[in-house]
């Protein structure tokens, strides 16, 4: 599933990484790697998504969720 399809309060792990090399760079270079954690704060329709992973607060726009897949975790 895409990042962007995650509701809130949700968590997940990145499974993949979708883009050219500059969109992967840049998701790389902020800690979301394959195999990372990551937790949904807000996603609310038509603005950014913000999560938080490595101890970081991250916003990423809608376009950058489509390439980011991920897997959902449940409790």
């Amino acid at each position: 599933m895409k990042l962007k399809e995650l509701k809130e309060n949700s968590e997940a792990v990145v499974t993949g990484l979708d883009g050219d090399p500059r969109f992967i760079g840049r998701i790389t270079s902020i800690g979301l790697t394959p195999g990372s954690s990551l937790s949904v704060i807000k996603n609310d329709r038509n603005r950014p998504v913000l999560i938080y992973a490595r101890d970081t607060m991250i916003a990423l726009n809608r376009k950058e969720c489509e390439g980011i897949e991920v897997s959902e975790v449940r409790a």
